[in-house]
């Protein structure tokens, strides 16, 4: 019998050749969106190829271990690589379609038949027992196997270019909350700085009115001055901390385990050379999203062939070998013995309203994400831009700002020096020594703005997710 039978299982896996359903073909993205950025032009940004493990161009080696830690460790990431191994589990199922299916039964049971079901001399009490093998093997004809291993392979490249996205944004999430303490501590640092100096104004100003060359007033106005900057560390320090405890979630630890050396930096990672971004064409390519939104509409395509094989007949191939003995007898002998082989099919014909309906439910899925993956590349590229005119204005905001604190320094001082000559009243010292607190408040935030705007711009770009 198995003879007869294998012959039968390779001519039919030749018949397998078509499929039905559309072919899938990789979308085309606009010629447009493959050319260089519109923001790539000026001193900041080069066109080089975007660097994928971008966070070693700040060279930090504290920065650097608390990547690799939360590409190791972030749940995130692994609830995002458990759904991946599922999908993958969901391929080898469909692929487990292309091979014979085999069933081993064996039942022994007990009992009692009538007298009239009984030969004389039978006992009507015995055990009976039934063992058998059966195989089944589906025909191929229209690619219902074949597109249901496609749109499996779909589904793991999705899944795989959902994990990767999930990298990214865990990565850009774990350099951003580390600038966003480290910023954080130095303007710490910046507002008692300024405090500190508001200190010496108050014990000079009060030197001057005890020997009546100032008014009670001006060490009020001064004192309140004080009050108002050192009001802002407070907040200062809870914005570290909720960063340091962000830090701690995302590399997968309680706040407590957090290592020292990270509570210890006081510097805002820097870059000291322009950030490679490439152009269009190499953006597309690696970001994840957009090859998870291909992947997708490869599997649904592939399920419009599987719906529509539902139209045609559905055959199977099956054999079975067994054995049934009474009375614990010999049940491998030849006459317990028996075989069957033969093809099986099954035809939802002619009513296929239900089928043409599946197709069309598939068609409409492959519509929507052939639109989301165009959408998915507008974004991509609507992304990246705006992240290179946030991170060129962002610099030219702190130059300015720059230029502006340097200048506020010198007013502070020069008025200072023209009120000990008493060439100028208290109210003009205390308006430059206000102003000098907010140029240097102002520098700080713009220094954190980019080193955010750095962040945003490398995770538009798309890169890092690999362990080292």
């Amino acid at each position: 019998m198995i003879k007869t039978l294998l012959p039968l299982l390779l001519s039919a896996s030749a018949l397998t050749a078509c499929a039905a359903g559309p072919d899938f073909k990789a979308p085309v993205a606009p010629a447009a969106a493959g050319g260089a950025f519109i923001g790539s032009v000026g001193p900041a940004v080069v066109a080089a190829q975007a660097d994928d493990h971008w966070w070693r161009l700040y060279n930090d080696p504290v920065l650097d271990g608390l990547v690799q830690d939360a590409l190791k460790a972030n749940t995130d990431i692994r609830v995002a690589v458990a759904r991946l191994e599922k999908a993958r589990a969901g391929l080898r199922g469909a692929r487990s379609d292309k091979l014979p299916q085999t069933t081993l039964s064996g039942s022994p049971s007990y009992g009692r038949t009538s007298a009239a079901q009984s030969l004389p001399g039978v006992d009507r009490e015995n055990w009976t027992v039934d063992a058998g093998l059966n195989v089944a093997y589906e025909v191929d004809l229209f690619g219902r196997v074949k597109r249901s291993i496609e749109a499996a392979k779909g589904d793991v490249g999705a899944a795989a270019g959902d994990a990767d996205a999930v990298r990214v944004a865990v990565v850009a999430d774990t350099v951003r909350a580390y600038v966003d303490a480290t910023s954080s501590a130095e303007r710490i640092a910046v507002a008692r700085q300024t405090v500190a100096l508001l200190d010496k104004s108050i014990r000079i100003t009060n030197a001057r009115f005890e020997v009546g060359r100032s008014d009670r007033l001006d060490v009020i106005r001064v004192t309140a001055l004080r009050d108002q900057q050192a009001a802002v560390i407070p907040s200062l320090i809870a914005d570290r901390d909720g960063a340091l405890f962000r830090l701690a979630t995302l590399t997968g630890r309680v706040p407590q385990d957090l290592p020292g050396a990270v509570r210890e930096q006081r510097v805002t990672p820097g870059l000291s050379q322009p950030i490679p971004v490439g152009d269009g064409r190499a953006l597309l390519a690696r970001r994840p999203d957009v090859r998870a939104a291909e992947q997708r509409l490869a599997a649904d395509t592939a399920r419009i062939g599987v719906a529509t094989a539902d139209l045609y007949p559905r055959i199977t191939l099956g054999g079975s070998i067994g054995t049934t003995a009474v009375g614990g007898g010999d049940i491998f002998g030849g006459g317990p013995f028996r075989w069957l082989l033969g093809p099986l099919i099954n035809w939802a014909f002619p009513n296929s309203q239900a089928n043409q309906a599946r197709i069309a439910a598939a068609k409409a899925d492959a519509d929507g994400s052939l639109a989301a993956f165009d959408g998915t590349v507008l974004r991509a590229l609507e992304e990246t831009e705006t992240a290179l005119s946030v991170y060129a204005h962002a610099l030219e905001r702190r130059d300015t700002l720059k230029a502006a604190r340097e200048a506020a320094e010198r007013a502070a001082r020069i008025s200072l020096a023209r009120q000990r000559e008493g060439q100028i009243d208290f109210l003009t010292v205390l308006d430059a020594q206000r102003t000098l607190a907010a140029a240097e408040s102002d520098l700080a935030s713009a220094n954190r703005a980019v080193a955010f705007a750095q962040v945003d711009l490398f995770r538009a770009l798309g890169g890092g997710w690999a362990v080292a």
